[in-house]
């Protein structure tokens, strides 16, 4: 019946071979299919579908110098013979944790008892798990007292981060190692990231072959920018140890160094070694931040300053281009066993650390370094905000 209704519709010969009615009729049927509702047409149309670049975003946190002077040592020590740094990092944990990747300046040497504070710093091994469980990620190690402990210092540090898990830069124990590993290349959230760490000397102590420690030397400093382009980095961040101890404001040279690291490719630049904040200022358009001094994470140091500072956030949004879409700093001081009577270990506070768990000691030098360090910003930095640390 459908056979014959199709003839006399389409004025098909009668004497038409049946297997082409056949043929005719579901190429007929194909052209009036609907998929799910919609026309074949439609449905082509809409299997062309334009994706547009998946937007990562990634958080850094870098913190300043992670110092061990001999009183801190002596605090930290407990009655089986161990050490304890647990109550040092336990209310910036989760400010550092909270970050992505947290960085930090590790400004002592793990070159085994005995231990010893400044000037030349030997820390226990179990420093340097504390700085892990505070939750840094990667640890800088180019800074003035990387030889304190001499070729075995250097050594006996690295092998200990090594052995830890914990990424490292700055210091090396021969030059193959340096080949292989630096520029340090970041690689998390879908970024690549490359960072620079380099110093401006080892107070004075020689370097023993075939250990390496990088130097502000500006033709291998241009080399390892040049070798990090390769990388196909999305930026790049420079993590100089300079400037002039106890100056709140950068000097001349800091100054000009940012501006040729600038000019030759590097994106940020995050500084440490005066022992006290220095400003941070981000350009107009966002493509270059420089934190002159992060100043100390935790020290011994009660000179006017030193005994605070500020850890940086940066905030990257990566899409068809990576840019800095956010930052800003977190103020912190530290509070000493002399100052608190002895009831703590030393302790990173938060700066705005309510008057009411503090005693009047603590108040005091609170007051003395959040006034000190909230005028240096409001005088001198430029378009980065403060942050408050949380809980």
């Amino acid at each position: 019946m459908v056979i014959r209704l199709l003839i006399r519709t389409f004025a098909i010969p009668k004497d038409i071979n049946m297997y082409k009615i056949i043929t005719f009729i579901l190429v007929i049927a194909a052209t009036a299919c609907h998929v799910e509702g919609k026309s074949t047409t439609e449905t082509l149309q809409d299997s062309i579908v334009v994706t547009e670049p998946e937007e990562h975003h990634l958080s850094l946190l870098i913190a300043g110098d992670l110092m061990q002077h001999g009183p801190q040592i002596k605090a930290a020590l407990q009655t089986d013979g161990t050490y304890n740094y647990d109550e040092c990092f336990e209310r910036v944990k989760p400010e550092i944790e909270r970050a992505d990747v947290a960085i930090g300046n590790f400004e002592v040497t793990l070159g085994g008892k005995p231990y010893t504070g400044y000037p030349q710093f030997r820390a226990p091994d179990e420093y340097l798990q504390a700085c892990i469980d505070a939750g840094f990620d990667i640890l800088l190690t180019a800074n003035n007292h990387c030889l304190d402990s001499r070729r075995k210092g250097l050594e006996r540090t690295i092998e200990m981060m090594d052995s830890l898990g914990v990424p490292h830069l700055g210091t090396y124990i021969n030059q193959a190692e340096r080949n292989s590993c630096y520029p340090f290349l970041l690689e998390k959230n879908g970024f690549r990231i490359v960072l620079l760490n380099f110093t401006y000397g080892t107070n004075g102590i020689a370097l023993e072959a075939p250990n390496v420690v990088n130097l502000i030397d500006t033709v291998q400093i241009r080399a390892d920018i040049e070798k990090a382009k390769t990388m196909e980095p999305d930026i790049i961040i420079a993590l100089p140890h300079w400037g002039i101890e106890y100056q709140q404001l950068p000097s001349p040279q800091q100054r000009e160094l940012a501006q040729w690291l600038f000019d030759n490719g590097v994106d940020h630049v995050i500084g440490g070694h005066p022992h006290v904040a220095q400003p941070i200022e981000l350009n107009a358009d966002s493509t270059h931040l420089v934190a002159w001094s992060l100043g100390n994470v935790i020290s011994n140091q009660s000179k006017p300053n030193t005994y605070g500072g500020y850890m940086v956030r940066l905030e990257l949004t990566k899409k068809d281009t990576t840019r800095l879409s956010d930052c800003g700093y977190m103020l912190y001081w530290v509070s000493r066993p002399s100052d608190n009577g002895n009831k703590h270990n030393y302790r990173i506070l938060p700066i705005d650390e309510p008057d009411s768990v503090l005693t009047g000691m603590e108040q005091k030098n609170r007051y003395a370094i959040r006034a000190s360090m909230r005028r240096l910003m409001e005088r001198h930095a430029k378009g980065v905000r403060e942050l408050k640390i949380k809980d």
